[in-house]
């Protein structure tokens, strides 16, 4: 049993409260609606996100009412964010199961998408607490942002760290900042009691987004992710982004003008993967990985010890070990 499916089994009740209210918030008399949703959340992700808002509350105070209500707002935030991401991306499988776009076509799973977002908002709303409400606001923003600097990136052809990690802190990890920011208020901690966990929330996210980066140099049917997915869409990831900087000029270069000319063939994109490896890319994201570990451990150093604060040292070790 790997830590995540230890932690869940722990959270059991309050996870399952919280997806109570998820299906109560989404219920609809439309039946073509409550048709789509229904069949979306027979199948949960990992729940990561609000298993932060939740752990978060805890090590302030505890789980009340409104916590389950700010996790669920976050989780159908995220849930929103992913079924638009599978319109603009095409992607016909998601956990297993035939994406919303894939059986319904797009206008039926935008408009659903914006369904999960207007029932968000109205979760915030109903934990009474205004930072929570901006929260969810600022996170729209920040993951659109995200989303448009990778875009630019790929089209720019930014091949620094600086840019890669500036990009995934507005993607990924500006919700999982949010997610320990939420709880801690619906716990009725203060700004400055929880400022620290928000820094241990973006190494937290930081890594979790390589994680997944990484996953693109290896076989990853058990993901539903074909190897070089990412270098298809134009993506350069940070083990790329090493060996660009780290192998020998003249080949690094030829790499560089690879990708600059675009249209990757799946020759190109094998090429490059061989290269990323061959250079040491992927043992440079796991020595990342732990260097950010490391800091967000001393982060928890700062809170005193309970069982809250080893569950979030048992979820960050889980986010660098899994392997889907």
């Amino acid at each position: 049993m790997d830590q995540l499916t230890v932690i869940q089994k722990t959270l059991q009740k309050e996870l399952t409260e919280m997806n109570d209210i998820i299906r109560r918030s989404l219920y609809t008399p439309n039946a073509l609606m409550n048709r789509v949703v229904t069949s979306y959340l027979e199948t949960k992700g990992k729940q990561i996100r609000p298993i932060m808002v939740i752990v978060s509350a805890g090590l302030f105070g505890g789980v009340n009412e409104h916590v389950l209500h700010a996790g669920a707002a976050l989780e159908m935030l995220h849930n929103a964010s992913l079924i638009h991401d599978d319109v603009v991306d095409e992607t016909p499988l998601r956990r297993g199961r035939a994406t919303i776009n894939q059986e319904w076509g797009n206008h039926i799973a935008v408009l659903v998408g914006d369904y999960f977002v207007s029932n968000a908002l109205a979760a915030g709303i109903r934990t009474g607490n205004i930072a929570i409400i901006a929260s969810l606001s600022d996170l729209g923003k920040e993951l659109s942002i995200g989303e448009i600097d990778q875009i630019c990136n790929a089209r720019d052809h930014h091949f620094d760290e600086e840019s890669y990690i500036s990009m995934i802190r507005k993607k990924t990890a500006s919700l999982f900042m949010n997610c320990v920011k939420m709880g801690a208020e619906a716990a009725g901690a203060t700004e400055s009691q929880y400022a620290p966990l928000i820094r241990f929330a973006e190494l937290f996210g930081l890594c979790f987004q390589i994680k997944d980066d990484i996953f693109d140099y290896s076989d990853n049917t058990r993901i539903g992710k074909p190897t070089g997915n990412d270098l298809h869409e134009g993506k350069v990831t940070l083990p790329l982004l090493y060996a660009l900087g780290h192998a020998p000029a003249e080949e690094a270069e030829r790499m560089k003008a690879l990708l600059r000319r675009g249209d990757l063939s799946s020759d190109d994109i094998a090429r490059l993967l061989r290269f990323a490896c061959e250079n040491g890319g992927i043992e440079y994201a796991y020595r990342r990985m732990r260097e950010m570990q490391k800091e967000a451990d001393k982060v928890l150093d700062t809170y005193p010890d309970s069982r809250w604060r080893q569950t979030f040292r048992d979820i960050f070790s889980y986010i660098i070990s899994r392997d889907i």
